[in-house]
């Protein structure tokens, strides 16, 4: 049973209202892409309606995911399996279906999901996606790369890469760790 009731429009103040422009005008597209952003009755799906609870914080929480996935230089798939690692990883519903979506329009398989969301290796033929996900893995499992992980990691991402790459799990940790709280579930 969701914990937070859906904030609709019209909002209370002016920061709701900017906040709620920002999210539905910007490259997540509102009802458009993967996975819808809004529902029928005009409330924001998923992490975005506790995000108007603190239209300041909400407003460079968003704008931080936006430059994750669009701005970021990590290719479509690799993000994608980072994301649905985390995702798996904290069993956030909401997060698996929308990057489950997004995970398929960035050209996943049902076999690589499957196996990700199974916790099991997706069998990937490219080195860079192979370590993404075995850094991903380590991130959610210990909180860091040894060594040998982060070495490995750079060989084939880069340092801005793995920099990308760990802003992007803590980010979508954050948010699975939201939607966990108030217990955001999956569209049906």
């Amino acid at each position: 049973m969701p914990r937070l009731a859906k904030l609709q429009p019209p909002f209370r103040n002016e920061d709701q209202e900017r906040l709620y422009a920002a999210i539905t005008a910007g490259p997540r597209g509102g009802r458009q892409g993967p996975f819808a952003l809004v529902d029928d009755s005009g409330a924001l799906t998923g992490p975005f309606n506790a995000m108007l609870l603190q239209p300041g914080l909400g407003g460079a929480l968003q704008a931080l995911g936006t430059a994750i996935r669009f701005q970021g230089t990590l290719p479509g798939r690799t993000r994608e399996l980072a994301i649905l690692i985390v995702a798996a990883h904290w069993a956030s519903a909401f997060e698996l279906h929308a990057h489950e979506a997004a995970g398929r329009a960035a050209g996943l398989t049902e076999a690589e999901i499957a196996a990700v969301r199974a916790g099991e290796e997706p069998g990937l033929a490219d080195p860079a996606e192979q370590a993404a996900v075995r850094a991903v893995r380590a991130l959610v499992r210990a909180g860091d790369l040894d060594d040998e992980e982060y070495a490995g990691t750079v060989a084939q991402l880069g340092e801005a890469g793995v920099f990308e790459l760990t802003t992007l799990v803590g980010y979508y940790t954050t948010l699975a760790l939201q939607l966990r709280v108030f217990r955001v579930p999956a569209p049906e």
